[in-house]
């Protein structure tokens, strides 16, 4: 058996073309046709007026921050269980995190958030406070194509007067199908969404984001923000301080094809995570994490969840036997509020976070991984833990 990888890009369809047509007119900078074209095909797909692309999703969290007026000194609530990039826009504001759990979504708690805001916070004059700072905003997560709990995250953030950054980074095709929210995708549903093309994403440009906020207005002065804050490009005015985060057309090319296979890639993970739901199927030591009842899921990535309980080995030699099987997988992250920069900052009644860190694996899920392949990653691992619980 060939190597099989975690999660790849696909490139099955006009990436080559769309690319090459960019370099032939020479635009390949951060203007040209293609940065246009892709945020008219990411508004159009995810039903909103305006969309903004830029560098990553990182830079689109960063945007939105700085757009909901969070100030040095300031509190924003943030998951930690999560990539790192959810949260380091944070200190880029000079502002604090308080890390929040996640329930069995994988995604914020809604119940311990607002336990939060009613019982460590006072508000006041239409301001939550938490040891005396403000609290602006939320960072909502949703974990590998699933999705939080919006009803009850957007019930206490308007009763608390927070804004809600969705990193849909993980989410890109993700939607409710039942609630007071059907038919509304990831990232569209707060007061901003940003939303990641790295190379394991669903689709991808190599590098690069995008961002949507509720309000059409404010996607335009995100944009302006991406590029320098420009107020007379000729003579080279700025009205405000802003940044280099604007999406190239090279890599805008490439996203455009890339939304053109989209839905097909979306059919693939589906279909894929439903063999490997049946080749888990009854299995002792393992389960394949599900995705919330309501909710139309991209199912970017799959998560197995070990019975650590019953396996002699680390999740780190789990993960380097598979290896020398030809099969990669990876442990969830590590936890962000126990990473160096972040051991002084606040948490609040993390339990299920640090339970599921140490038990997810998430296993192979690129789009054109095979049945064969599909079926060889699940025995080898049902070999491979029985063979460790046996020791």
């Amino acid at each position: 058996m060939n190597f099989i990888p975690l999660s790849i890009p696909n490139f099955e369809g006009n990436e080559k073309n769309y690319v090459m047509d960019a370099v032939e007119q020479g635009w390949v900078s951060t203007a040209g046709s293609y940065v246009n074209e892709l945020e008219k095909k990411m508004a159009e797909f995810l039903h909103v007026n305006n969309v903004a692309a830029c560098q990553s999703g990182t830079s689109a969290l960063h945007l939105s921050l700085r757009e909901s007026g969070v100030e040095p000194g300031d509190v924003v609530i943030v998951p930690t269980l999560t990539f790192i990039a959810a949260v380091n826009p944070v200190k880029y504001q000079f502002a604090k995190p308080v890390f929040m759990d996640c329930d069995d979504t994988l995604c914020m708690d809604p119940v311990k958030l607002r336990q939060f805001c009613e019982k460590e916070c006072v508000f006041s004059d239409g301001i939550l406070t938490y040891k005396g700072s403000a609290v602006r905003a939320i960072i909502v997560v949703h974990v590998f194509g699933n999705m939080a709990d919006m009803e009850s995250i957007m019930d206490i953030a308007t009763e608390y007067n927070l804004s809600v950054i969705e990193d849909a980074t993980e989410a890109l095709g993700t939607y409710y199908t039942d609630g007071r929210f059907a038919g509304k995708f990831a990232g569209t549903i707060g007061h901003f969404g940003a939303y990641s093309f790295n190379g394991n994403k669903i689709i991808t440009t190599g590098g690069g984001g995008a961002l949507t906020a509720s309000d059409s207005d404010t996607v335009d002065h995100l944009r302006y923000l991406s590029t320098q804050a420009k107020d007379d490009a000729q003579f080279f005015i700025h009205d405000e301080v802003g940044y280099n985060y604007r999406m190239t057309n090279l890599q805008a090319a490439l996203g455009v094809a890339q939304m053109e296979e989209l839905p097909e890639f979306i059919r693939r993970k589906q279909h894929h995570y439903d063999l490997y739901l049946k080749a888990f199927e009854g299995f002792e030591l393992a389960e394949l994490m599900p995705f919330r009842d309501g909710v139309f899921s991209n199912m970017w990535f799959y998560s197995l969840k070990i019975d650590t309980s019953r396996i002699k080995a680390s999740m780190r030699e789990i993960v380097k036997r598979l290896h020398e099987k030809a099969i990669q997988t990876r442990t969830v992250w590590g936890l962000i509020h126990e990473q160096k920069p972040y051991r002084d900052d606040d948490t609040y009644q993390l339990e299920k976070a640090p339970y599921y860190s140490s038990r997810i694996l998430n296993i192979p899920c690129s789009t054109q991984i095979t049945e064969e392949e599909i079926n060889y990653v699940a025995n080898e691992i049902k070999q491979l833990l029985r063979e460790l619980a046996n020791g």
